[in-house]
C-alpha cells in the first residue's frame, strides 16, 4: 500500500509540475510579464492545500475504486485477489432480489425526495423572515442558526430523547395532554423515517438560511420598486424578482443539500440502529458492510455506484437548473 500510494504521490506531483510548466509557458506565448519569484511563491501556497486534497480526498477515491475490484477482507489484507467485476455483480444481484442494499436505495430515496425540498423551503422562509431590520431579528438569526453548530450525534440523541417510546418522552408527555396514550415513533416503521427527516431538516436548515439570507441582500431594491409600482402584491414580488434573483443560489443550495442528504448516515444509525431493518440507509448499509462483514471490496463497489449515480444526477439538476446561455 505504501509503494502505491508514494507513486500515486509522484504522479501527482508529476501534473502538478506541468501545470506549472504550461503556466510559464502560456505567459511567455502571449508576451506577458512572468515574474518567476511571484508564480513559485504563489503555488507553494497551494500546495498544503494540494496536499491535504490529495491525502484525504483523492488517494481514498482511488484507494476504494481500486479495492472495488477485489476480494479485500477487512480480516485479510494479505490474501487480497483481484475478482474483477465480481463485486458490482453482486450488487446489483442483491438490488434485483430485493434485499438489504434495495431496502437501502429504496429508504435513501425516499428520505432524499422528501428532506430535500422540506430543508431548503423551510431555509428560505426562514431567510425571508430574517430579511428585515427590525430589532430582535438577530436573535431569531441566532437562534434558527444554533442547531447546525450541534453535532449530528448530539442532534440524533436529541431527538432519541424526544421521540422515545417510554412515557418519560418528551413527546409522549406532551400527547398525554390531550389524552393519547404512548407512542414508540422509532420502532413504527411508517413513521421512523418520517421522524429522521424531521430532525435532519431542523438541523441543517440554519446553514441554507444563511446563504439565501446572503444573496437576498444582493437583490436590487430598485426591483422591488418597480413591481410595486406595476401592482404586483407581495406574492407576485416574490415570484418574479424574488426567486429570479436567488436562482444561481437556489441551484446551489439543491445540488449541496441532495448530495449530503444522498449520503445521510449518522441519523439512522444513532436513532434506529437497534431495530433499522426497514430504515438503512446507502452509507449505513456500506458502513455495516465494512465493519459487521468486513467486506471493503463489496462496499466499495457500492461506494462507487453510488458516487456514480449521485455525479449523474447532480450534472442533470445543473442543465435543467442551471442559467441558460444565450
Amino acid at each position: 500500500m505504501l509503494v502505491s500510494a508514494l507513486i500515486i504521490f509522484a504522479v501527482f506531483l508529476l501534473i502538478f509540475g506541468l501545470v506549472v510548466f504550461f503556466d510559464v509557458r502560456k505567459a511567455k506565448k502571449h508576451n506577458q510579464k512572468y515574474h518567476f519569484g511571484r508564480a513559485v511563491t504563489a503555488f507553494l501556497l497551494l500546495l498544503p492545500a494540494t496536499l491535504f486534497a490529495f491525502f484525504f480526498v483523492l488517494l481514498p477515491i482511488l484507494y476504494s475504486l481500486g479495492y472495488g475490484f477485489t476480494d479485500y477482507y477487512l480480516t485479510k489484507p494479505n490474501a487480497t485477489e483481484f475478482v474483477g467485476f465480481d463485486n458490482f455483480k453482486a450488487a446489483f444481484e442483491e438490488i434485483a432480489e430485493g434485499g438489504d442494499l434495495a431496502k437501502a436505495i429504496k429508504n435513501t430515496a425516499i428520505f432524499v425526495v422528501v428532506v430535500v425540498p422540506l430543508q431548503i423551503g423551510l431555509a428560505l422562509l426562514l431567510a425571508l423572515f430574517c430579511n428585515n431590520k427590525n430589532r430582535g431579528t438577530v436573535i431569531f438569526k441566532v437562534c434558527f442558526f444554533a442547531p447546525v453548530t450541534v453535532s449530528l450525534a448530539v442532534t440524533a440523541y436529541l431527538w432519541k430523547e424526544i421521540l422515545t417510546g417510554s412515557e418519560t418522552g418528551l413527546m409522549n408527555q406532551f400527547l398525554a395532554l390531550f389524552g393519547i396514550p404512548a407512542q414508540d415513533f422509532l420502532r413504527n416503521d411508517d413513521t421512523a423515517m418520517l421522524w429522521i427527516v424531521v430532525a435532519s431538516a431542523w438541523q441543517g436548515c440554519g446553514f441554507q438560511m444563511l446563504i439565501f439570507l446572503s444573496a437576498l441582500t444582493g437583490i436590487r431594491k430598485e426591483l422591488y420598486e418597480a413591481a410595486r409600482m406595476d401592482g404586483c402584491n407581495a406574492f407576485q414580488r416574490f415570484l418574479r424578482v424574488t426567486l429570479p434573483g436567488l436562482k444561481p443560489t437556489l441551484v446551489y443550495i439543491v445540488i449541496t443539500v441532495f448530495i449530503g442528504a444522498c449520503r445521510i448516515m449518522v441519523q439512522p444509525y444513532l436513532m434506529i440502529n437497534v431495530y433499522a431493518d426497514r430504515n438503512i440507509t446507502i452509507s449505513y448499509y456500506m458502513y455495516e458492510q465494512v465493519f459487521t462483514s468486513y467486506r471493503v471490496g463489496y462496499s466499495s463497489a457500492v461506494a462507487f455506484l453510488m458516487t456514480i449515480f449521485i455525479g449523474t444526477i447532480t450534472l442533470i439538476q445543473r442543465k435543467f437548473l442551471g442559467e441558460k446561455k444565450r
